[in-house]
């Protein structure tokens, strides 16, 4: 059964920091594309960050110079790490691996 397990989420203060992590089972990803999408109340989906199985990636403006994707192909793993977070990243954010996507996990940012 091929599956994905976030985990990392939770409360920091802004400018805090926070590191994701997707792991994927029952399958080898290393092929795939990954990526991280987030969700804020009451608005749509959209991408945070991809990294192609070569390693390139690309990022939402909003996030660029503060957020890193990478992963980890022997681990089947992607991560997101987050720094100088502010309140309007406070979303669900879910990964992505294929066509495959996470249950999400809650990011919030206040004070």
């Amino acid at each position: 059964q091929v599956q994905l397990v976030e985990s990392g989420g939770g409360l920091v203060q802004p400018g805090g920091s926070l590191r994701l992590s997707c792991a994927a089972s029952g399958g080898v990803f290393s092929s795939y594309a990954m990526g991280w999408y987030r969700q804020a109340l009451g608005k749509k989906r959209e991408l945070v960050a991809a990294i192609t199985s070569g390693g390139s990636t690309n990022y939402a403006d909003s996030v660029k110079g503060r957020f890193t994707i990478s992963r980890d192909n022997a681990k089947n793993t992607v991560y997101l790490q987050m720094n100088s977070l502010k309140p309007e990243d406070t979303a669900v954010y879910y990964c992505t691996i294929g066509i495959l996507w996470g249950q999400g996990t809650q990011v919030t940012v206040s004070s």
